[in-house]
């Protein structure tokens, strides 16, 4: 990513790529929102819960943010963050719940990640949605009846 630093924080990127809340603009909220790893996390968990997945725009929404290219991929390095401290502490990955309108998958990012969990397939069609299936069922199951 242009301008990125790769031992700088998420706050830091951000900031850099010009992330700033714009009050005159409606539906801009606050962007620094999408670095709020906790708030982030609890949408997740809280979609967890129910037995569903998000879409980008659903997720960006719900900081009180319009979906905007930028703000997506912003939102990605913030996903990647929540699954290095969900896979350190032995609980499912969440990322893979936040997918794309157009098909319910997660986007390009999450497939050349380390998040893919191994699978060397297409990005798109029956054996990619099995297996982002899965992965999301790991975490509907982990987190059904859980408070923490």
């Amino acid at each position: 990513m242009a301008g990125a630093r790769r031992d700088g924080s998420l706050a830091e990127w951000l900031e850099a790529e010009g992330f700033a809340p714009d009050a005159s603009t409606p539906g801009s909220g606050d962007a620094s929102a999408i670095a709020d790893v906790p708030r982030v996390r609890a949408i997740l968990t809280a979609a967890a819960r129910e037995g569903r997945a998000v879409s980008y725009s659903e997720a960006l929404g719900q900081l009180g943010l319009r979906f905007t290219r930028p703000k997506m991929r912003a939102l990605c390095r913030t996903l990647d963050a929540i699954d290095r401290d969900e896979l350190a502490a032995a609980r499912p990955a969440l990322a893979v719940l936040v997918v794309r309108e157009s098909d319910g998958l997660p986007g390009q990012g999450w497939w050349t990640g380390s998040d893919a969990r191994g699978y060397a397939g297409a990005w798109t069609g029956p054996e990619a949605m099995a297996h982002v299936r899965a992965l999301q069922q790991r975490a509907f199951d982990y987190w059904r009846g859980r408070q923490d």
